[in-house]
C-alpha cells in the first residue's frame, strides 16, 4: 500500500508515465525474472542473506543481449549486539535494549538480537531486563497501549518459533511472554546463559528474541560482539571514555550507537548500511547512495582550432 501511494504521488508530481513502475508481485517469481533479465542494469535489494547472495550470484552471470555488467546494492540483515559494561547507566541501558530488541516485534534488520554484558553487572542487568520486558503489552497494533504487535506473516511466526525451540535446547529461557493465539503473534523472548557460538547467537532470527551473553570483561565483550558474520549495527552503554574509544575504532559495524538504542536511523543523520555479510554498497540515506545509480562519464575536447571549417549559410 505504501508503494502504491508513492507511485500515485510521483505521477501527480509530474513524473512521466512509465519511468516509475509499481509492480506488486512475489520476489521469488517476478523478482527473480527481473534479476536475470538482460535489460536490467542495477538491483537494489533489502532482505535475507540467503536471497541477497542468490541475487548477487545471478547478477554476475552474462546473458544473451546483455551489454553491461549489473550492479547490486544489497542490505541483508544483521546479528546486532549491544554491549553493557560495568560503568554503564543501567536504567538507560535496559530501556534502550528493550526498545531496540522488541520494537516493531524485533522485525528490523537493525534490531538488537544479542546483549553482551560484563560479568560484574550481568545478574543485575538480567533481572532488570526481564522485568522491563515483562511490562510490555503484546496485542493488536491498533491499540495505543500495545508495545509489541504481530510479526509479518505465518511463515515468519513459524520460523521464529523454531529458533525459540532451538534456544531452549542450548540456553536458559528467562522469559517467554504470552501472546494472543489469533494472529501471527510471538511474545518477547529472552534467553540467558547463551554461548557466543550458539545458534541463537549467530543466526539472524528477525523476531522478538534476545540472546543474553555474559563476558568476563570489556575486552571479551568486544571480541564476542565482532565474532559474527554480520556487520550492520551495534551499540555500547558505557561511561568509560577508553571503552567508548575502543568501540568506535574496533567494533565492525556500519552504524554504531553509543548510550542510545541501535534502531531508528534517520536519513542524512545516520546513513544506514553495514559490511561483512550485512550487505554491499554505499549507505542508504547518505551522500553517495544515489550516485550508485549513475554511470560516470567524462568528455574532453581540444578547443584549439587548426584552421576553420566553414558552414554554409553562416558568416
Amino acid at each position: 500500500m505504501i508503494a502504491a501511494k508513492l507511485a500515485e504521488i510521483l505521477l501527480a508530481a509530474g513524473m512521466p508515465a512509465g519511468v516509475f513502475q509499481y509492480l506488486p508481485a512475489k520476489g521469488s517469481t517476478v523478482g527473480a525474472h527481473l534479476v536475470q533479465h538482460p535489460d536490467v542494469h542495477m538491483i537494489a535489494f533489502t532482505g535475507s542473506r540467503e536471497v541477497g547472495c542468490r541475487i548477487y550470484a545471478e547478477a554476475a552471470q552474462w546473458r544473451p543481449g546483455q551489454r553491461h555488467l549489473k550492479r547490486v546494492v544489497a542490505e541483508m540483515g544483521g546479528k546486532n549486539a549491544i554491549i553493557i559494561d560495568e560503568s554503564a547507566d543501567l536504567d538507560q541501558a535496559v530501556q534502550g535494549v528493550v526498545y531496540s530488541a522488541f520494537g516493531y516485534s524485533g522485525q528490523k534488520c537493525s534490531a538488537c538480537s544479542r546483549l553482551i554484558v560484563v560479568a560484574s553487572v550481568y545478574d543485575t542487568v538480567v533481572h532488570r531486563l526481564v522485568e522491563a520486558t515483562r511490562s510490555l503489552n503484546v496485542g493488536d497494533a491498533a491499540q495505543p497501549s500495545t508495545k509489541v504487535g504481530p510479526v509479518i506473516d505465518a511463515k515468519a511466526q513459524a520460523k521464529i518459533q523454531e529458533y525459540i525451540a532451538k534456544g531452549k535446547a542450548e540456553a536458559t529461557l528467562a522469559l517467554a511472554m504470552p501472546a494472543p493465539e489469533t494472529g501471527y503473534f510471538v511474545g518477547p523472548t529472552v534467553f540467558t546463559d547463551v554461548a557466543p557460538d550458539a545458534i541463537i547467537a549467530q543466526e539472524e532470527i528477525f523476531g522478538p528474541v534476545l540472546a543474553v551473553i555474559k563476558a568476563k570483561d570489556f575486552e571479551e565483550a568486544l571480541e564476542i560482539a565482532n565474532n559474527t558474520d554480520y556487520g550492520l549495527t551495534g551499540g555500547l552503554y558505557s561511561r568509560t571514555p577508553s571503552h567508548i574509544a575502543r568501540v568506535q575504532a574496533e567494533l565492525a559495524v556500519g552504524n554504531l550507537y553509543i548510550n542510545r538504542g541501535i534502531t531508528g536511523a534517520i536519513v542524512s543523520r545516520q546513513p544506514f548500511g553495514g559490511g561483512k555479510m550485512s550487505g554491499v554498497g554505499s549507505k542508504a540515506g547518505g551522500p553517495d547512495y544515489l550516485l550508485q545509480f549513475l554511470e560516470p562519464r567524462h568528455v574532453s575536447e581540444n578547443v584549439q582550432r587548426q584552421g576553420f571549417a566553414p558552414i554554409e549559410g553562416v558568416d
